[in-house]
């Protein structure tokens, strides 16, 4: 299974960025696909997720600013961001839970956002 992101980059204050995640590979029984953010020195948090019934959940640091959307045809995950904020700063990954009596994850390699002016 590859996780392959895109849509990264520098961004000022104020703006926005979409982010998107193309899942291939041997991929059965999709439990949810999201994405997760690890800031320079804190721990990896979560962004935003989406399971199969549709059901979203995002960081309270981001709600009202940031959409996740699922395409289950594409195997795609995206990520729209607006009104970013320099605390939105960090890598961000693409993450996907599957399996049907055993759960596995797994990773992208990272999209770097930037924030700043």
């Amino acid at each position: 299974v590859q996780l392959v992101e895109s849509g990264g980059g520098l961004v000022q204050p104020g703006g926005s960025l979409r982010l998107s995640c193309v899942a291939s590979g041997n991929i059965f029984n999709i439990i949810a696909m999201g994405w997760y953010r690890q800031a320079p020195g804190k721990q990896r948090e979560l962004a935003a997720t989406i399971n199969s019934r549709g059901d979203i959940e995002y960081a309270d640091s981001v709600k009202g600013r940031f959409t996740i959307s699922r395409d289950k045809a594409r195997n795609t995950v995206d990520l729209q961001m607006n009104s970013l904020k320099p605390e939105d700063t960090a890598v961000y990954y693409c993450h996907l839970k599957m399996g049907w009596s055993e759960l596995n994850d797994y990773w992208g390699q990272g999209t770097q956002v930037t924030v700043s002016s």
